[in-house]
């Protein structure tokens, strides 16, 4: 397949099936942590096998790739998310399925490698071989691992994962300082994909493959593209794709952003709502000396995702001064503010208190004179559902407050031009308290 026949689709479509599950607390099928939203594998000790497969997106493409199993099991995209503690010795063993030598790197460890022949970079596994690798998780954070082997082809076809080391403070904690505390925390890996390299490369065509022409039409979030990233983890009819990406939180909580750009692009992550303060990078707190805490830390509204690098940002949204009460009128749905600690926030609710009781600043429209979205739940306050005409809404079943989070390069929100998809999905910020209609 050359470039000029790869098929160009411009019309509009969205799998709005697909987004039923938004705002809805699944925990994850493969979640090994008290926190849900990190699925992976955890331990001491891991098999990978590198082996040929498919993945699916939303508009009914197929795409051949590489990647990285757990033993005996299906190739994943991304490879498993591998979930350690630190001060720990971690043994990964690789075994090669492919027809080219494979390898693995982990930037920012130190690795002793076995078996298998020198690489220009660390140990390769040739087609049937096997190469162990150790390391020890020395210091805690968000990593990036991939193929050390031609690895602007090799991470193209996918082979490429997150190590997440925790720290010795414990699994709510992001590194070894209590102001790297969190609620809930989510991994978003990024990458990007030209399937004309792919198909090529399945062809066993690799001369032919230019990768200077390289031209992503796909972009991904967890080996997802929307609306598949708001699916949850583990669905059967994506065997190879079983991370989803579906960050939910509530009121006052704060959401560990994992960000970790396993492409070769720039992509601009932008996540509505509120900023994110940026606690590290590539693995390192931003504290000006040991022991000082994220004092270096810095408050954006889009992560600048650098190819390679990672980033560990915490979220928060409590809906302070918007100057309207987010939970509705206190007489038609009870709920209180009480400042137990004089910080002006209720300690149940996270109420912003002078904003309780405040009534919504705007008289909504005649239900004939307003287009219904698929997430409105028929109320502008939290938690509360409202009556909705037939056959609309239903995508936000818990009324929780939805933001999009995406690429703002606006081309990655499409599969291969068809938009809305990409490198997107929503976060769901859900009530507390059981306000009803």
């Amino acid at each position: 397949m050359t470039r000029e026949t790869l098929p160009r689709k411009t019309s509009v479509a969205f799998v709005v099936g697909a987004l039923a599950i938004a705002g809805c607390r699944d925990k994850p099928a493969e979640s090994t942590t008290d926190n849900p939203g990190l699925a992976g594998q955890t331990g001491t000790m891991f098999a990978l096998t590198a082996k040929a497969g498919f993945i699916s997106t939303p508009d009914g493409g197929s795409i051949p790739m590489w990647g990285y199993a757990n033993e005996d099991g299906e190739m994943q995209y991304p490879g498993p998310t591998l979930i350690v503690d630190e001060g720990q010795a971690i043994t990964i063993t690789l075994t090669n399925e492919l027809a080219v030598p494979v390898s693995l790197l982990f930037p920012g460890q130190h690795v002793i490698a076995s078996g298998g022949v020198a690489g220009e970079l660390t140990r390769e596994a040739q087609t049937g071989q096997t190469v162990m690798y150790t390391i020890e998780a020395a210091s805690p954070g968000t990593f990036v691992y991939y193929s050390g082997t031609q690895p602007e082809l090799q991470t193209e076809m996918g082979l490429v994962g997150a190590l997440v080391v925790r720290p010795l403070l414990g699994a709510s904690f992001a590194y070894d300082h209590p102001a790297t505390a969190f609620d809930d925390e989510f991994l978003f890996l990024l990458t990007e994909i030209d399937p004309v390299i792919h198909d090529l490369a399945a062809a066993g065509d690799l001369a032919a493959i230019e990768l200077g022409a390289r031209w992503p039409v796909y972009w991904f979030i967890n080996g997802r593209t929307a609306p598949d990233t708001m699916l949850p983890d583990g669905v059967p009819w994506l065997p190879s794709q079983p991370y989803g990406c579906n960050p939910h939180m509530m009121p006052g909580e704060r959401l560990l952003m994992r960000v970790v750009n396993a492409g070769r692009d720039l992509h601009p992550f932008h996540h509505h709502g509120n900023h994110a303060r940026v606690i590290a990078m590539n693995g390192t707190l931003l504290a000006s000396q040991p022991g000082a805490g994220p004092d270096l830390s810095h408050e954006v509204f889009t992560i600048q995702a650098v190819p390679g690098e990672t980033v560990d940002a915490i979220f928060e949204w409590t809906g302070e001064k918007l100057g309207w009460d987010i939970y509705g009128d206190p007489a038609e749905h009870p709920h209180q503010c009480t400042d137990a600690n004089d910080d002006n926030f209720d300690d149940t609710t996270r109420e912003y208190c002078p904003d309780h009781g405040q009534p919504f600043p705007v008289t909504l429209p005649q239900p004939l004179q307003v287009t219904w979205g698929g997430f409105y739940s028929g109320s502008p306050h939290l938690g509360v559902s409202g009556l909705l005409p037939p056959g609309e809404g239903g995508n936000n079943p818990a009324a929780a407050f939805p933001f999009m989070w995406h690429s703002h390069t606006e081309r990655e929100m499409t599969n291969n031009d068809i938009f809305p998809g990409g490198m997107m999905t929503m976060l769901m910020i859900e009530s507390p308290i059981p306000t009803g209609p």
